[in-house]
């Protein structure tokens, strides 16, 4: 069990059935942080742009102001949140570790979840390439199992083709102790 301490960091809980648990090591780039926050201003643009219509809407059919007011606020707070709150967090939580038998994964804004992905299960492993991470040289790594894909979000181009290789021969060398 993880204990979150004062100072957001997290230190081992003994627990007589689950003994010792520590976070897994590896980060994602720091550069997902202005990824994320582009797509920040990407969903505030689409919300301005809502918020504008409203507002010409309110001006031809003499609607009452109130509403667009309403709406500008929730505006400017979508716009801090997505764009100065939410990466800085996101990327604090985002962890991963690949280990000999079993992939570890740790994520979430509020609520933070940890998923072990056991090698034997990894189906295949590829790598995405948007637009908007091949401008920041970033790269998002699928792992499929048979039941549902994992992603590790936005790693270094370079640190995600050495992860998908990494992970493939660990999954073929799992397949063959089967």
């Amino acid at each position: 069990m993880l204990v979150l301490r004062e100072r957001k960091s997290y230190r081992k809980v003994k627990n007589s059935n689950m003994g010792q648990m520590e976070a897994p090591a590896q980060r994602i780039s720091v550069r997902a942080r202005s990824l994320w926050r582009v797509y920040g201003i990407l969903t505030s643009v689409v919300f301005a742009i809502f918020t504008i219509g409203i507002g010409v809407l309110t001006y031809f059919f003499s609607w009452p102001l109130w509403p667009i007011v309403v709406i500008f606020v929730l505006l400017i707070l979508e716009a801090i949140i997505n764009i100065g709150v939410i990466p800085s967090i996101r990327w604090k939580r985002w962890r991963y570790e690949v280990r000999d038998q079993e992939i570890e994964l740790q994520y979430g804004l509020f609520i933070v979840k940890r998923t072990l992905v056991p090698m034997i299960r990894v189906q295949h492993v590829d790598t995405e390439h948007g637009p908007l991470l091949r401008k920041y040289k970033l790269a998002t790594i699928s792992i499929s199992t048979a039941a549902t894909t994992h992603k590790v979000p936005a790693l270094d181009e370079q640190e995600a083709e050495e992860l998908r290789r990494s992970i493939s021969s660990l999954a073929r060398v799992a397949e063959e102790d089967v």
